[in-house]
């Protein structure tokens, strides 16, 4: 079905897909070509597409290493409210997450650890619901902490707090707790800051933080698909120089 190798046809190849369709609806699907002019195969009766799960070990092509470079190049100068909002917001939707809320950004006080919250249905129609805890430079454990860095010992009051305290889900109309807590940085979490966290809380606290450093926003941000923000691509500016163009 690559549209390339049309015969007789325009490359939208409706002959092949009628032809194909014909087969596949017997099974409940039918063939059609995405936005990135792929073939993919959609079942009829859930609309669900299938395709292969996102795999960010993978190596990656040319353009999308390009794309890499650009957003951690903006993961370099934004702040923590960009990176919370423009990086993360698109990502976790993308990713399948909903609800998700930006719930300390307007009013910092009623933040309780937490910068974000959102919620994940399982195949089961169970619900999980996760709190984002995020700063925007390196996450260590040494006692000082450079420009742009955080300290474990914050995350760790942080997390408790977002742990312990409940979130109201308006379209169940009920107060719940946060399942997990994910602890995102826009630079490195360093391994003796996982090793400190670990071991400040207990087996059950433990079981509940979940670790997302640069590089994981980095892979699941390409391997995704993920539109990059505004400010991370640029744009054509002119130029002008007192040399001659000859």
């Amino acid at each position: 079905m690559e549209r390339s190798e049309a015969t007789n046809e325009g490359p939208d190849r409706p002959h092949a897909l009628a032809l194909l369709n014909d087969v596949l609806s017997r099974e409940g699907f039918e063939a059609f070509y995405g936005e990135d002019r792929h073939c993919y195969l959609r079942h009829v009766g859930s609309g669900q597409i299938a395709v292969l799960a996102a795999n960010p070990h993978r190596p990656l092509t040319p353009t999308e290493v390009k794309r890499r470079a650009q957003l951690a190049a903006y993961l370099d100068r934004c702040s923590e409210d960009e990176l919370i909002e423009e990086v993360l917001l698109p990502l976790f939707r993308q990713l399948g997450f909903h609800r998700i809320t930006a719930a300390g950004h307007r009013d910092k006080a009623l933040e309780y650890g937490k910068d974000v919250w959102m919620r994940y249905t399982l195949p089961t129609q169970h619900v999980l619901y996760f709190g984002i805890q995020a700063k925007r430079g390196k996450l260590d454990a040494s006692g000082t902490t450079g420009r742009g860095s955080a300290n474990v010992a914050e995350i760790h009051n942080q997390a408790l707090m977002m742990l312990a305290h409940e979130v109201f889900d308006p379209e169940f109309s009920r107060r719940v707790l946060v399942d997990h807590a994910f602890i995102v940085a826009g630079g490195v979490i360093t391994k003796q800051a996982r090793n400190w966290l670990g071991n400040a809380l207990d087996a059950a606290r433990r079981s509940q933080i979940l670790f997302m450093d640069r590089d994981d926003i980095l892979d699941q941000y390409i391997v995704n698909n993920v539109p990059l923000p505004d400010a991370a691509t640029p744009t054509a500016t002119a130029t002008w120089s007192d040399e001659p163009p000859f």
